[in-house]
This record gives C-alpha cells, structure tokens and sequence, in this order.
C-alpha cells in the first residue's frame, strides 16, 4: 500500500451524522422493552445518554444502567444497536448541513478522506448506506472492529495500516481532540456537535458550521 502524505479524519456522532435524530426514538424503544422485562424502572434517561455520547460503547451503557449486570447491559446494547439502525433504514436520521456538498468539495481536491468512530460496525455500515458515504471516504474505522477501546488507539491504527504522514482529526468531543493530540494532529473542534463546557478548548480550530471545512487552506493547516 503506498503512503499518504495528508488526510483529513472524521468521527461520526456529532460531527457528520445528526445522532439524535435516531437515537432519541431508538432509546425509547429499547428501554420501553427493558420495563416490559422488568429489567428497568423509572424514565428513559435520553438527556443522560446524550450527554455521555462518543464515549466508546461499553462505558454509556455502565453509565446509562450502573446498577445492572453485565449480561443485562449488553442484551439492552444489543437491542439499542438494532432498534437505531431500524431507524436509519427507515430514513429517519439526518447529516448535518452541507455534509454532502462539504466532503464532495475535499474529495474533489484529492483530500483522503477516512472515518473514525466509537459506534460500532453495524451502526456505521447503516449510515454509510443510506447516505451513499462511500463515494467520498477510502475507510471507515470502529473500535469494534479491531477490539480497540479508545478513539486514540483507533486513530493510530488507521494512520498505521495506510502509512499516513500527517492528518487533521475532525470531531465534536474531548475524546477527539486527545486523539489527534496523542496522534500528532491537527484537531479541528465542531462546536455545532455534542461538545459541552471546555471539551474543545485543545482544539487548534474550532468551527461553527460544516460547510467552514471547504474554504480552509489545507496545507498551510498541517504544516
């Protein structure tokens, strides 16, 4: 595999992908099914899993359920994982605005585009079809398919496996910005995202809106 000399990283949730557009009815569903087990009491904690969002899988559920058994955390993820790619088939999640127009525009310059995500394969593969991602990415990296468990391990992984020379990391949560600075990147904060407080103040750009990405002068950025 030859070597590529600059690439541009995104993470998913928050970032490309409107996450709350699924998951919000997704949630509800899946604990709706919990109560019906008797295995949860009490609301959906929708404001608790969105404010923990982009952490890696295992964790949101100790943290969503932290009086549950292992066994009952993962059958609620397993379900969680097939009631919200149910809504993305259904066309219920959204991209962000000008995600298309913004990823066609760096793919046209010749940018290598890859994706770098906490959500797992499945998850990713349904969004990658029903928003025809492919044509602007080479790769789409999950810490599940590499039995990784932090976005920073990831990140490595993906520079190592395409020989990567210097890259920019694009994402909305502190576990972004920590994977490009443990990496060597340069870490593009998106404020428009679930980042909450100080998560982005180690970024090296923050910006508002997606479409931002396309006027940047890419080069100068890494150099």
């Amino acid at each position: 595999m030859n070597e590529i000399p600059f690439a541009v990283i995104f993470d998913m949730d928050g970032t490309l992908f409107q996450t709350e557009t699924v998951l919000v009815p997704a949630l509800h569903k899946t604990f709706g099914r919990l109560r019906r087990e008797g295995l949860w009491q009490g609301d959906t904690p929708v404001e608790k899993y969105l404010r923990i969002l982009g952490v890696p899988i295992p964790e949101v559920w100790r943290q969503l359920m932290p009086e549950e058994s292992e066994g009952v955390r993962d059958r609620a993820a397993a379900w969680f994982l097939d009631d919200i790619i149910d809504e993305i088939r259904q066309g219920n999640g959204r991209l962000y605005p000008d995600v298309h127009t913004t990823l066609a525009a760096l793919a046209d310059q010749g940018i290598p585009l890859f994706v770098a995500s906490n959500g797992r394969q499945r998850y990713l593969a349904a969004i990658r079809t029903a928003f025809l991602l492919e044509r602007y990415f080479i790769d789409f990296y999950s810490l599940d398919r590499f039995s990784l468990t932090s976005k920073s391990a990831l990140v490595k992984q993906l520079l190592n496996d395409y020989g990567i020379e210097k890259a920019v990391m694009v994402g909305d949560r502190r576990s972004d910005i920590e994977a490009a600075k443990e990496n060597g990147l340069v870490a593009i904060g998106c404020q428009f995202g679930f980042a909450a407080g100080e998560e982005l103040a180690a970024a090296d750009v923050v910006i508002k809106q997606f479409h931002e990405l396309a006027a940047f002068d890419w080069p100068a950025l890494v150099c």
